[in-house]
Order: C-alpha cells, then sequence, then structure tokens
C-alpha cells in the first residue's frame, strides 16, 4: 500500500520537492491517501489516534509474515524466532522547516569499508521521504554546514555507539528544530570487500580482537570476493543510485539525445 501511495504522489504533483507543495496540494493528497485506504482495507481511516496506534502495531506484527520477512530470514539463516516485538515512542518531526531534517547513516562505508562517515540527509523532511525515493537525498557531510552543532553531535554519538558495540553500524536520526534525536542504530550490512576491510581495521585500532574478527567475516561475503571483478575501463557515460549489491549487465544504445536500455 505504501508503494501505491507513493506512486499517487508522483503522478499527481508536479513539484520536485514535498516543501514546495502548498497547503490545498497537501489537503488533495491526504484524501488520495484515505482512498487508498479505503480501497485495500474496505473501510475508512480512523480519525481516533488510539485506534490509530492500535492500526500501526498490528502492522509491524503482520509484517513478520510478509514474504519479504521470510525470504530475509531465509537469506541469512535467521532461525528459532517466533515472532518481532513494537517499541513505541513520541514522534518527533524532521519537516519543521529549515532547522529540521532527517538522515540515514553508516559509521563506516559499508561498500570499501573506508573509516569515514557514509550517508544521506534531507533538510525539512521525515524519514520516509529518505527511504521511499520521494526526493533526492543530500550527501550527510551537508548537515555539517546547515545544522553543525547537531553534526557534531550526531559525530560524538556515532563514535560512542562503534566504541560500545564494537562493529559497524547503521544510524537512522532526526533534527527536530536543531536538536538532534537518535532513533535507531543496528549492525550495518556490508560487502565481501567492506566486511575484511572493515575488521582489519578494527583489529588495527583495538577496538576487537582477531578472533572476533574472524568470525564477523561470513561465509557470502567470502564468497563475493572470490568472484569476478569488473575493471573500470575509465569511461563513464552515466550515473545512477545504488539499490542493492552485485552485477548486472545491459546493453546501451545511442539515441541521438540519450541512451536507451535495451
Amino acid at each position: 500500500m505504501c508503494c501505491r501511495m507513493t506512486c499517487f504522489f508522483k503522478q499527481s504533483f508536479t513539484a520536485a520537492d514535498l516543501k514546495d507543495l502548498t497547503a490545498a496540494d497537501l489537503k488533495d493528497l491526504v484524501e488520495q491517501y484515505k482512498d487508498v485506504y479505503v480501497e485495500a482495507k474496505g473501510e475508512k481511516f480512523s480519525t481516533d489516534p488510539k485506534k490509530q496506534l492500535e492500526l500501526a502495531v498490528n502492522v509491524v506484527f503482520d509484517s513478520w509474515d510478509s514474504p519479504r520477512a521470510n525470504k530475509y530470514r531465509s537469506i541469512n539463516q535467521i532461525t528459532g524466532l517466533k515472532g518481532t516485538v513494537v517499541n513505541i515512542q513520541c514522534m518527533v518531526f524532521g519537516n519543521m522547516g529549515d532547522t529540521s531534517g532527517t538522515g540515514v547513516l553508516f559509521t563506516r562505508n559499508p561498500s570499501t569499508g573506508e573509516n569515514k562517515l557514509y550517508g544521506e540527509f534531507l533538510i525539512n523532511a521525515q524519514g520516509e521521504d529518505v527511504v521511499a525515493g520521494i526526493r533526492t537525498s543530500q550527501y550527510l557531510v551537508t548537515m555539517e554546514t546547515c545544522m553543525p552543532d547537531a553534526y557534531r553531535e550526531l559525530v560524538e554519538n556515532y563514535e560512542i555507539l562503534e566504541r560500545h558495540y564494537k562493529d559497524m553500524m547503521d544510524i537512522e536520526f532526526t533534527v527536530q528544530e536543531n536538536r538532534l534525536w537518535m532513533l535507531q542504530c543496528r549492525t550495518g550490512t556490508r560487502t565481501g570487500k567492506g566486511a575484511v576491510t572493515i575488521v582489519v581495521e578494527m583489529v588495527n585500532e583495538g577496538l576487537i580482537d582477531t578472533k572476533t574478527a574472524i568470525k564477523w567475516v561470513e561465509t557470502q561475503h567470502l564468497d563475493q570476493l572470490l568472484h569476478p571483478q569488473v575493471q573500470s575501463a575509465g569511461l563513464r557515460v552515466g550515473k545512477g543510485s545504488k539499490t542493492g549489491l552485485g552485477c548486472n549487465r545491459h546493453s546501451l544504445v545511442w539515441a541521438g539525445t540519450s541512451w536507451v536500455n535495451r
């Protein structure tokens, strides 16, 4: 249903960013969202806050047996779990103007393992804007310029979290009117190259020992490393955003003004 709502937004409005929408646009968007809900659930969306909270909790519980969740557990050989829990928190808002924003970050580059902050940030936005691709995210470093105090606190916090968990972390955060809120953190996914680089550097930094480093390099990481690697020819004809690990191959044909994928 979320994907359908995103499609509604992109098809219905010419504004590039949510912040460009007028109050009338937003009211129209809400009505369309309500129509999608009625179509999917067969009933009107409740205006009772307690009922909305109950519905949100049940959605999380139901997600445990979704095809995507089952496939994820199968791929990662996660067994023996009986379900998930729901953590209810006070809402913070990253869409309260240019002193607010939201972002996600890895404490190290998950692709290369480089010991450098890697992430995305959006001013005047909520987390869904980042993950759903509704708006084009900015590099995390832009936050240092527009919200220096919150950025410095974020750097301090990620260093504390990495030292505590002794691993590369995936962190979500929101800034509401220049105040930083840490939403959640978890162990970050990484490529095979990233995994090896991270554990080697963490051993050299004294964060973990050699035995721990060996345990943290998974068989799938070694499988990636042992596959043939594509060497860059130095010619770039375009660019795009990564959506996952792996490699794909297509034929590109020049159509006079643009490249066509065949």
